[in-house]
């Protein structure tokens, strides 16, 4: 059975003050919140228990989101004390990786459709994490330029020549013994799996594929639109 940890007990420091009072998971998109829109793509891929790691403002992200009974799937929480970064509040769920067959591990700040089981698929041989790259949305509008004048503008385009972590991973058991106490998994033990060649990549192209990080006020406005125009978040891959 695949099950899903959701990484969402960060400070959001990027959203203050909007996150001084509420956890990112919880801002709103438009009439959902990030959450919502979480369990609606596990949903859709068929993983319905979900795992919540949550540390700051914990209070409102569990009696927001209760049991998930509402959302249609099973909810459960895993409380860390302290900011443990991303490795560090992996192995606080250890329990639940261990025992697990395959786990899905999610960043609290991603709207995606992206398909999950691509990154399970990856889990074989010596393989024990996959990562999901997308590709890299420019922060800025790029300018075409042909002998010296502009000829277009191209307002923040997909540049699919670079690759970004998604920030959503499959793993196995295995990778237990390699999640520090406290600190990030994109800084010790994801390079160290690399090293080691036990680390894959699972590229998603965009589109049909959607994905975008809630890293701005911004990104709150922009989400809801760009779901709209596409005609809702799993078009052209129901």
């Amino acid at each position: 059975m695949t099950v899903a940890i959701v990484l969402a007990g960060g400070l959001g420091k990027r959203l203050r003050p909007l996150t001084l009072e509420l956890p990112k998971i919880l801002l709103p998109l438009g009439s959902r919140s990030v959450a919502e829109y979480l369990f609606e793509w596990l949903k859709f891929y068929g993983i319905n228990e979900v795992f919540m790691l949550v540390g700051y403002l914990r209070e409102k992200t569990i009696e927001a989101l209760g049991s998930g009974a509402r959302y249609g799937v099973y909810v459960s929480y895993i409380v860390e004390d302290e900011p443990l970064g991303t490795g560090g509040a992996l192995r606080n769920a250890a329990h639940i990786i261990g025992r697990a067959e395959r786990v899905i591990a999610v960043n609290g700040d991603i709207v995606t459709n992206i398909d999950p089981r691509k990154l399970l698929e990856a889990l074989k041989g010596d393989v024990i994490a996959s990562i999901a790259a997308v590709p890299l949305r420019s922060p800025y509008g790029v300018l075409d330029i042909e002998n010296e004048k502009i000829v277009g503008f191209r307002e923040k385009p997909i540049l699919k020549d670079y690759w970004i972590n998604a920030g959503v991973y499959g793993i196995t058991r295995d990778i237990i013994e390699y999640l520090p106490e406290k600190g990030d998994v994109e800084v010790s033990t994801f390079p160290l799996l690399a090293s080691k060649n036990m680390l894959s990549v699972v590229k998603y192209e965009t589109p049909p594929y959607y994905w975008r990080s809630i890293d701005s006020p911004k990104d709150l406005e922009e989400v809801p639109r760009e779901i709209e125009d596409r005609g809702g978040l799993f078009a052209g891959l129901e």
